[in-house]
């Protein structure tokens, strides 16, 4: 802050109003973080109040589809430009719409974990993967440094593209791969003074790896690097990692939060204070990570979301929980079918007792809110499994392309079933090598079941398997 700001009576009034109007999100904040998970999801940060006083009455959230914000005079727009006043100045930078979004991912990520935390919406999972990682991977000091991150081998084909082909690859930067990630022993291995960050995706895309998420964050923490977790795949509905001790947490808001399929986007959300033994100039880096990822680098990235599709998702997000429990229920009798099958070779769901991270996955992945009757929260693990057809990959394909119920599409989440080969699409360019590490074979496939009755999905399973 300058010292003209500081001393501009015309600016003192407008800080003087953003004080209060602080005051009264933070009020509003308190009391919506003592709501169930339910309620807040489909509330937000949206009162009523609010929408009395500035939106109309609007009972649902207005979309701002203006680019930019006018100001009332020269004092305003200079104090807002300096961050010194809330505002949104420019879409690319903030917008009213997309704050709902955000401050509803961060109370439902950060729900009964006893942390606050923030939140930074992007244009699609891959903006929030490059956007949360990149500011650890900066240089600390002249000359040559020997810069590394440890993430596990089995993440999403893109994740995969962008830490070895961006990162490694282009940059110079160094990623180690953990090939079991539930393996602590494993991690410890790789990790040196140069270690910037932890990386882990649970439940793992296409095939549903799994990790000590507790453990994983207390070894990061004991080297001061942050741990970041996508939980796309479980969404908070099911999991909610800061509360185990992870630092940063990554959606991509276009899977299982948005399961109309209407709208790509992604999201980071951040515990405050993160932990990290990195130098920045700005407090907030450290205090409120996710904060200063939308006010700085973010705007000079240019990754923002579309307040349409804000809205699209904040509109899905509202049946989040409900959606995960009906769907993981119905994928666990698809997941029951497919093991029972003599032309599936292996299934790989978490919700199997047979699965060999069956317990583990049972610790962390729990419907929120749930109640089995005893007091004990009721276990869901998701709508995301891979099967392995028995034989060569042709048969994997002659399977596929059978299907006529479940679409064949690269897309998960969906209110529909869909279902896709790795190898040959999500996971393609990775190559070989990278994939015999993920355990991704071309005999593969995943399939993320949706809300049809599972009866259905299962006879259309049946039919495409019995044709082999």
């Amino acid at each position: 802050m300058s010292n003209e700001l500081e001393f501009n009576q015309g600016v003192g009034k407008y800080l003087q109003e953003a004080r209060k109007n602080l005051m009264e999100q933070e009020e509003i904040k308190r009391r919506t973080s003592s709501l169930k998970f339910d309620t807040i999801a489909v509330h937000g940060l949206y009162s009523i109040d609010e929408a009395i006083i500035r939106n109309q009455g609007a009972v649902i959230e207005p979309l701002y589809l203006a680019t930019s914000q006018g100001y009332r005079d020269s004092d305003e727009l200079e104090a807002a430009q300096a961050y010194l006043i809330p505002g949104w100045a420019y879409t690319r930078i903030s917008n009213p719409t997309t704050y709902y979004l955000e401050q509803a991912l961060a109370l439902l990520e950060g729900y009964q974990s006893g942390y606050e935390t923030s939140c930074a919406v992007t244009s699609s999972g891959m903006a929030a993967i490059n956007l949360a990682t990149e500011p650890f991977l900066v240089k600390q000091k002249e000359g040559p440094e020997r810069i590394n991150f440890v993430s596990s081998v089995q993440v999403y084909g893109g994740t995969y593209q962008l830490f070895s082909v961006r990162k490694a690859r282009e940059r110079g930067l160094e990623v180690r791969w953990i090939e079991h990630p539930e393996e602590l022993e494993e991690w410890k291995a790789k990790i040196d003074e140069n270690t910037r960050f932890l990386y882990v995706e649970a439940p793992s895309n296409p095939r549903q790896s799994f990790c000590e998420i507790k453990s994983l964050a207390d070894l990061a923490h004991a080297w001061e690097i942050p741990l970041i977790v996508d939980a796309t795949c479980a969404t908070p509905a099911l999991m909610r990692p800061i509360a185990w001790g992870a630092d940063i947490v990554v959606h991509s808001l276009t899977k299982s939060m948005t399961a109309s399929g209407l709208a790509i986007g992604g999201a980071i959300i951040s515990r405050r204070p993160i932990i990290t033994r990195l130098k920045n100039p700005d407090p907030k880096f450290k205090e409120n990570f996710a904060e200063y990822l939308k006010f700085w680098p973010a705007r000079d990235y240019g990754s923002a979301i579309s307040p349409f599709n804000a809205l699209l998702i904040l509109n899905d997000l509202r049946t989040l929980r409900m959606r995960m429990d009906f769907l993981s229920q119905n994928c666990l009798k698809v997941a029951e079918f497919l093991s029972q099958h003599p032309r599936v070779s292996r299934v790989d769901y978490l919700g199997l007792t047979s699965h060999r991270l069956h317990s583990l996955a049972s610790k962390y992945l729990k419907l929120v809110d749930s109640d089995d009757g005893r007091g004990q929260p009721v276990n869901r693990y998701g709508h995301l499994l891979s099967f392995r057809v028995e034989g060569t990959p042709d048969n994997a394909r002659k399977v596929f392309d059978r299907l006529r119920l479940i679409f064949r599409a690269t897309d998960l989440g969906r209110i529909k079933s869909l279902a896709t080969i790795p190898a040959i699409s999500t996971h393609q360019q990775q190559g070989e090598e990278a994939r015999r590490l993920a355990d991704i074979p071309p005999q593969l496939i995943r399939l993320c079941v949706g809300a049809e009755n599972p009866d259905d999905i299962v006879e259309d399973l049946n039919q495409a398997l019995n044709y082999l």
